[in-house]
């Protein structure tokens, strides 16, 4: 899934050139709200009970969250996330994952996972005109839609390169873009230990952690993380929980 090198596109070219060399860490230069920010904000009082009985401004939370799935890794990862009854936030992929596993994609919303947008074939959308946003982002939409009955309200965009273009589409279409503070980078290894240890060295409050599960070597180490992150005082949440009782503003980054 690991895409390189690909020339951008004129407009915008100074942040996605950033983002290029930040792609790891999900775009830090860009103007990204933290979750502690939103959820200082003032906020809808129907929205606050949305959420269940987990308060991030009390408790250390921390959002562990999926990329590029559903895969046939997942039956796996989902049961554990329900062993431990931790909820986690897909950000999924439709060509070959969403249209190929779409039993799975209502699996984890009848689990209680929040299920959101990797964008429909993994284009960079900072290359594309908007017509062509819009499509990356509607056909996956559309799609969650029909199997769970919610449509999306959050997105990643590939490699966390966005821009004000990408912004503007994500504004249109209802979408907020979610980035990440922890990657394991878990397309270089197959060894469970070290996608673990890498995990666990950059976790913080507030942590929004990225991993994929469509390599080997992922869901072997999702038990380990989850267990010493608990060990830590850590509380998982979806990405919305973690945001409450404020709520992703659509057209803008958060990480």
């Amino acid at each position: 899934m690991k895409k390189t090198g690909i020339p951008f596109r004129t407009a915008g070219a100074g942040v996605a050139a950033a983002c290029l060399a930040l792609a790891l860490t999900g775009c830090a230069g860009l103007d990204a709200t933290a979750p502690s920010a939103v959820r200082a904000e003032p906020a809808p009082t129907a929205q606050a009970a949305r959420f269940g009985t987990v308060d991030c401004r009390e408790a250390k939370c921390v959002a562990l969250t999926f990329d590029a799935g559903p895969s046939e890794n997942s039956p796996r990862l989902l049961d554990i996330l329900k062993e431990k009854q931790v909820p986690a936030t897909f950000f999924l992929l439709g060509k070959g994952h969403i249209e190929k596993y779409p039993q799975l994609v209502a699996r984890m919303a009848d689990e209680g996972h929040e299920v959101a947008s990797h964008t429909w074939d993994h284009k960079i959308l900072t290359e594309l005109e908007p017509p062509e946003i819009r499509e990356e982002l509607e056909r996956p939409n559309r799609e969650i839609e029909r199997l769970t009955g919610r449509r999306p309200t959050l997105m990643r965009p590939p490699q966390g390169r966005t821009d004000d273009t990408v912004h503007e589409v994500c504004r249109e279409l209802g979408l907020a873009e979610v980035l990440w503070t922890v990657t394991a980078k878990d397309y270089t290894t197959e060894d469970p230990a070290l996608i673990q240890r890498r995990v666990l060295a950059r976790t913080e409050r507030d942590g929004i952690i990225l991993l994929h599960d469509i390599y080997a070597g992922t869901v072997p180490a999702v038990p380990g993380i989850i267990d010493a992150l608990k060990e830590r005082g850590y509380v998982f949440v979806t990405v919305p929980q973690l945001l409450a009782p404020g709520k992703a503003e659509p057209g803008k980054v958060y990480r």
